[in-house]
């Protein structure tokens, strides 16, 4: 690592207070999940403050800290040629760039990051990616569908929300109160949490072989969390680098976004979940966040069965009679849901809503700008 570079970088990373747009990052979904079933190897234990912990022969863990019911991100550190490439970075908020710059006096003094890799576009993965980048003077690694995605919420600058997303909310229910509550909020905060990524960057794509300090990275794509999210496997350690796509004790959030109202993300997201079924089930997961665990099949399996039963709880209910999407919290939801929590709610709603329309199991009507869900 170049001084003057690491210099640069952090004089540009200035100091970024904690902020309420970290409820952005939206990994958490609200779904009730079960984690039964999962062996954690190394217990509750968890990396403090410039620790890295080795987990396998070619990886080590690090937390870093940040605001939010969340707490923290995982961060994977791969052994390569040279130092080692980090997976996954935090917000670019104080706490977070704090925890990296304790780790490069501690665990990772004198040791370069190689190459930064992120698995997807949310602020709390790619927010630190570009000081890193910056500051090691090292590539940055990202799907297409991620990068360009995440350049384009970067670039959506403007005061108030674009037409379609209040369009979306009226559809789903919500009293012109609650819009105008979330125009008041403004929009483009996203970039917010995100130092200034490169110009460039190299391409991760499904099925891709990494050589990373001579061990055999493949990369395993899924969608329905985010466009297209990058796990990566390592088969001769029997570790499994899942991001957001497989969480030990909270379900990720699946949303329909007002960007492309004709999408089917839970449709994406259970076709992920076959498809990682087929990954051997000894594997180490190493989750965004939680701890490493073991039992990826059976995770798997209760993140698909409970989907399915929240799908089929609505195609019941939507049989007796229409309602919106907001009329559906509570068959979905053990929480109630207020104005902290209603857009995440609506956004996991209508995505179920929309795998019942693109099965045929409901249709969708619209009275006065407002969709009603009911029975074929």
């Amino acid at each position: 690592m170049g001084g003057d570079a690491a210099s640069r970088a952090d004089a540009s990373l200035g100091h970024q207070t904690l902020s309420p747009d970290a409820s952005l990052t939206a990994d958490e979904g609200l779904v009730p999940t079960s984690a039964a079933g999962l062996t954690y190897p190394w217990g509750e234990r968890a990396p403090g403050a410039g620790e890295a912990i080795r987990i396998a022969p070619s990886v080590r863990w690090v937390r870093i800290p940040m605001p939010g019911s969340l707490g923290h991100i995982n961060s994977w550190l791969l052994d390569d040629e040279g130092g080692v490439a980090a997976v996954d970075t935090g917000l670019m908020l104080t706490p977070c760039s704090d925890a990296w710059k304790a780790l490069f006096e501690g665990d990772l003094a004198d040791t370069a990051i190689t190459r930064v890799i992120c698995t997807h576009l949310h602020p709390d993965h790619i927010g630190l990616a570009g000081w890193l980048v910056k500051r090691f003077e090292a590539p940055l690694y990202m799907t297409r569908g991620e990068w360009l995605t995440a350049r384009f919420m970067i670039a959506d600058v403007r005061e108030e929300p674009p037409v379609e997303v209040s369009a979306m909310q009226r559809g789903a229910g919500w009293d012109e109160e609650a819009i105008e509550r979330a125009r008041a909020q403004g929009w483009s905060r996203f970039g917010r949490m995100v130092f200034r990524l490169p110009y460039g960057y190299r391409r991760l794509i499904d099925g891709q072989r990494l050589d990373i300090g001579g061990h055999d990275w493949r990369v395993v794509v899924g969608s329905g969390h985010s466009p297209e999210h990058a796990c990566l496997l390592n088969e001769a350690d029997g570790v499994l680098i899942s991001g957001d796509q497989v969480l030990p004790r909270i379900s990720s959030n699946v949303s329909m976004s007002s960007s492309e109202p004709d999408g089917d993300p839970l449709g994406e997201w259970l076709a992920s979940i076959d498809k990682l079924l087929t990954l051997p089930d000894d594997l180490i997961v190493c989750p965004a966040h939680g701890e490493p665990f073991r039992g990826l099949h059976v995770r798997l399996k209760a993140l698909r069965d409970e989907h399915h039963d929240r799908l089929d709880a609505l195609a019941t209910a939507l049989a007796e009679e229409p309602r919106r999407a907001t009329d559906c919290f509570p068959l979905l939801f053990r929480r109630t849901i207020g104005p902290d929590h209603i857009g995440l709610a609506t956004g996991e709603t209508l995505a179920h809503l929309r795998q019942l329309e693109v099965t045929g199991r409901v249709k969708r009507e619209t009275q006065d700008g407002v969709w009603w869900w009911g029975a074929v």
